[in-house]
């Protein structure tokens, strides 16, 4: 049975036993967990060599940084257009407007009302150890990390060829054991619906269904108008990588974590033609600065928040709103119940109480599953735009010389084909 099918008898089970014995769904969490700690156990020790050997690979630092660049600014440029859209939109249907916040519990926001601290998410990309950076998960640390290593065996040349081919096999083994893991996936689902209807239930949906409804809405645009637009820009078939990675983002959308699909995502998006440095450093960057759909939500709950209070909602307003989460949306992928954390901080920053953030919890996985989603159809679309632009230059500027690839193949050590064989063996 394929496992999109296996999901979706996964999703409606869940669902019967969240709604039908309360006690027994919300025991059925561990599932969940087992399948989460599952993915999280490979994911570092696969996107790590898969950096690595991507950086390794370009022909100079200088193609390093341009990539790098390139991707930042196209992270910046399209947050930020996503954010207006989502204050536009919720100042439009004016929701919030006579929300029960009163009655909000904040008993949920006990340690997140601190705030961010920015010297310590400085600190969380330069970690002091990689090997604790590796245990407590810390992807961004470890990109920094790869980065240097990429760098420092295209500076050797030959001498870091051992090195390489033990990098290759690491990943072989890795994205082997990616694909058992995503086998699993649908008992992970089961413990995830059962947990959050049994949980959560349905009681806050009706005063809040405005909100979900806008955020949805939202996430349409964005899907359906925004990066259709941008994919003709750069003459990507969007669609075609749609339907590719579809599975992908539902597995996103009921785990509601984007890192239950990053391994199998680039070597998919590798089997699309996207080039393997450009996915393994792009897709993993983008984890941290590039998460589309929780942008629009976050915007979308400040508008909501503001109109339940009665606070000011003009035009300056509205932009000190979207320049605020401009400033802090971006790396906080590392900071534990990181959208949650933002609209305190961005709420405090602009005279919002942090108890009405309360009132949006009861309800905030329903919109947390379609910003994961959102958030991994992004990504994979900044991966094939970044990718295209480095086409584009190439063709314009012409190939490389027999000599210089000739010189960077022998230094990167023979072409892996892992990817190829996770694809045919693995996919889902």
């Amino acid at each position: 049975m394929p496992i999109e099918v296996q999901s979706v008898i996964a999703v409606g089970l869940g669902a019967l036993v969240g709604a039908l014995a309360p006690a027994a769904g919300e025991q059925m969490k561990v599932l969940g967990e087992i399948f989460l700690n599952l993915v999280q156990v490979v994911v570092l020790p696969l996107v790590f060599p898969l950096i690595v050997l991507g950086i390794a690979r370009m022909e100079s630092v200088k193609k390093v940084g341009r990539i790098a660049g390139k991707a930042i600014l196209y992270f910046e440029i399209v947050t930020t257009i996503i954010l207006l859209v989502a204050v536009v939109l919720a100042k439009f249907t004016g929701i919030g407007e006579g929300a029960p916040v009163d009655r909000a519990d904040a008993e949920g926001l006990d340690g997140l009302s601190r705030g961010i601290d920015f010297h310590q998410l400085i600190l969380h990309a330069v970690p002091k150890n990689i090997f604790a950076a590796f245990g407590e998960g810390n992807l961004l640390g470890a990109i920094v990390f790869a980065l240097l290593v990429g760098v420092a065996m295209a500076a050797i040349g030959e001498k870091a060829a051992p090195f390489a081919s033990l990098l290759e096999s690491v990943a072989s083994v890795m994205f082997k054991v990616v694909g058992y893991v995503i086998r699993v996936a649908p008992l992970g689902v089961l413990g995830f619906i059962s947990y959050d209807v049994a949980h959560y239930g349905f009681g806050n949906l009706r005063s809040l269904a405005g909100f979900i409804a806008t955020v949805y809405a939202g996430l349409a645009i964005v899907l359906g108008v925004l990066f259709p637009l941008i994919a003709a820009i750069y003459r990507i078939r969007y669609f075609e990588l749609l339907k590719s990675i579809a599975d992908l983002a539902g597995i996103a959308f009921v785990t509601r974590s984007s890192e239950a699909v990053l391994a199998p995502l680039m070597g998919r998006l590798e089997a699309l033609g996207i080039s393997r440095s450009t996915t393994s450093f792009v897709v993993p960057l983008g984890y941290s600065f590039n998460t589309d759909g929780t942008v629009l939500y976050e915007a979308a709950a400040l508008v909501f928040l503001a109109n339940a209070y009665g606070t000011d909602t003009s035009l300056p307003a509205l932009l000190l709103m979207v320049g605020v989460l401009m400033i802090l949306s971006k790396g906080i992928a590392g900071v534990a119940s990181g959208s949650i954390v933002v609209l305190i901080a961005a709420g405090n920053s602009i005279g919002l109480p942090p108890e009405g953030i309360a009132l949006l919890l009861g309800v905030d996985f329903i919109v947390d599953m379609a910003r994961t989603g959102v958030n991994v159809i992004g990504n994979s679309l900044a991966a094939a735009v970044v990718d295209r632009s480095e086409k584009r230059r190439e063709e314009k500027h012409g190939p490389r010389t027999a000599a210089t690839a000739a010189a960077a193949q022998d230094a990167a050590g023979p072409e892996p084909q892992f990817s190829r064989t996770f694809q045919q063996d693995n996919a889902p």
